[in-house]
């Protein structure tokens, strides 16, 4: 039977993308595993991968169409004596603002299912299961058996957040996901007639901008965010610093082989503040406050259209040249987009850090999951009072923005008060 290849679901935020290049051309043979195509997210370039072996008997949508929906059909596989009038299956036209090439008129559409197929329907004994490439990658990363997971995609078929909702060894479950609704926005029509034709041009956005704009609106209007803001005198840690980067070992060619910058510093004494007050490391959901076991950072980069926040894991386990390493690589590969959806989903906490941009104070905005953001300023020599004298110190100051569902006033002063003391006195970090 002929089987849909469908646009996947590449992250949890992920609605839509743009089918960038074809890898195969129709009447090609495939396998699965084999590399179909590349998509383009919000905040990557994805391969697809074919999920059965056969034959390409029609590609679906052309290359260079964005706003393809996720599960939209894009191409049909064919079995062995297969061709396209066998096709039960949809061909269904994407919504998308590109071209895109014609269904078949030998393939009637066929309405997709009101309510998620049991799992049983689609993966009864000696059947195939029908999941994305993601969907299956993740699930072999948690140690989940694939067959057992209830599907919630068209007729059945496993995605990502099935997987996600699914534990080892638990019982599937089904229903269908909840929807967000539309947030109202001005119209082209009402912001243009406000200026004066020929005063102005017109930038298309693209989908990281559109994103962003989604998911920051929704975070304002459903997160009642609190503020505290502390300053942090500076002076250990730079000692610290430069005596840590002065004992770099050095490779072949004499470069160090690390290079600690106070960012480091920074989301380390996070994670570690995160570990010391544990309430604060949490989650919100409707039903159960989510406490995490470990410290994972999200770090704000800035790229090209906007920005990506790739995660260091466990970053309380890993030393400051782990996480200047890890930092260093995800920075490079976020400005090519080619970061990994579980490189930068998830995630705990997150550190936004505009010092370098001479911003002396600042306040982020909440992105669930997180349930707390940290902005940095600039670091800058400042008269401190000491006593009855008046010194001058390197100081920094730094805001906790969070969700206050979930981390009250008096819970958010000992948090940031936490990440103070570590950076005040970087020993800290190491008993």
């Amino acid at each position: 039977m002929p089987v849909n290849v469908l646009m996947p679901a590449l992250s949890p935020t992920m609605e839509k993308g743009k089918l960038a290049k074809w890898l195969k051309k129709e009447g090609d043979q495939v396998k699965s595993g084999d590399v179909l195509a590349e998509i383009e997210t919000d905040k990557a370039t994805m391969e697809v991968e074919a999920v059965d072996e056969g034959t390409i008997g029609k590609l679906l949508v052309a290359a260079g169409t964005e706003d393809v929906a996720v599960n939209t059909p894009i191409a049909v596989i064919l079995g062995e004596g297969e061709k396209m009038g066998d096709s039960p299956t949809p061909a269904a036209k994407p919504a998308a603002t590109g071209p895109a090439a014609p269904a078949p008129a030998s393939v009637p559409p066929t309405p997709a299912p009101s309510a998620p197929v049991p799992a049983a329907s689609v993966k009864a004994e000696g059947s195939r299961v029908f999941a994305s490439p993601l969907a299956r990658r993740v699930a072999k990363q948690k140690g989940i058996d694939i067959a057992a997971v209830s599907g919630s995609g068209p007729h059945g078929r496993i995605v990502l957040k099935d997987v996600d909702g699914t534990r080892p060894g638990a019982a599937p479950t089904t229903g269908a996901p909840r929807a967000v609704a539309p947030m109202a926005a001005p119209t082209d029509e009402s912001v243009l007639k406000l200026f004066a034709e020929g005063s102005y041009d017109l930038v298309p956005h693209d989908s990281m901008r559109k994103v962003i704009a989604r998911r920051l609106t929704e975070s304002k209007q459903t997160i009642p965010h609190f503020y505290v803001s502390v300053d942090v005198t500076l002076d250990h840690l730079l000692d610290v610093r430069e005596r840590l980067n002065l004992q770099a070992p050095k490779d072949k060619d004499g470069k160090p082989l690390w290079k600690i910058s106070v960012n480091d510093f920074i989301i380390k004494a996070m994670a570690m503040a995160l570990i010391k007050v544990p309430d604060a490391n949490v989650s919100w959901t409707e039903n159960a406050m989510v406490k995490h076991k470990h410290a994972d950072i999200g770090v704000a980069v800035s790229i090209p259209g906007g920005l990506i926040t790739p995660v260091v894991r466990k970053a309380e386990a890993k030393g400051l040249a782990q996480i200047s390493s890890e930092m260093r690589d995800y920075a490079a590969r976020a400005r090519t987009r080619k970061l990994r959806p579980e490189e930068y989903t998830g995630g705990s906490a997150a550190v936004s850090n505009m010092g370098m941009l001479n911003v002396k104070n600042f306040a982020a905005i909440v992105n669930p999951p997180h349930a707390s953001i940290l902005a940095i300023g600039t670091g800058e020599r400042r008269p401190v009072v000491r006593g009855n004298d008046i010194v001058i110190e390197q100081q920094m100051t730094i805001t906790l923005s969070t969700d206050h569902r979930c981390i009250d006033g008096a819970l958010g002063a000992e948090f940031i008060g936490a990440i103070k003391a570590f950076l005040e006195e970087p020993g800290l970090m190491l008993v």
